[in-house]
């Protein structure tokens, strides 16, 4: 062992670095449901404009496969931004003020998977529903009353 690994590692064992932790990788405290609602209202976009080609009309083909992959994408991402807040966010006191805190984001993250793999205005009218239910929780720990508003109704 050479001479500066011997000596960080004897400064190691008479000054222990503080254990310290944070609820997300890089603690930068700002969370807000609006990107998993953005993301979610592009699958319900998508999904609209996916059901209204006349696949008869030309580069129809072309379009339907444009549209569907980026209704995929935006449904994995509602469920990325979804996952983030519900692992990075939420602490033990949230779950005691909102016993239902695990189910709604289930829930959520299981409509989000439905939309993605199905060309459903229902399915993804419901996972804006369900963000809705993430969006009041969320405002709720932060002591706020948001309004939800839909960029595109």
């Amino acid at each position: 062992m050479t001479f500066p690994a011997r000596l960080l590692a004897l400064l190691d064992r008479t000054h222990p670095a503080a254990v310290v932790s944070a609820h997300c990788d890089g603690p930068c405290g700002v969370y807000d449901p609006a990107s998993a609602r953005i993301a979610a209202e592009a699958v319900l976009s998508m999904t609209k404009k996916i059901l209204a080609i006349d696949m008869s009309s030309e580069g129809a083909h072309n379009t339907y496969i444009r549209y569907v992959a980026i209704k995929e994408a935006e449904a994995e991402e509602t469920k990325r931004q979804l996952a983030i807040l519900w692992h990075d966010y939420f602490k033990p006191e949230h779950l005691s003020a909102h016993p239902d805190l695990h189910e709604v984001f289930w829930n959520a993250i299981k409509q989000a998977s439905a939309a993605k793999t199905s060309v459903s205005v229902e399915a993804a009218t419901e996972l804006l529903t369900q963000i809705e239910k993430v969006h009041n929780i969320f405002w709720s720990t932060k002591g706020r009353e948001v309004e939800w508003v839909l960029a595109n109704p």
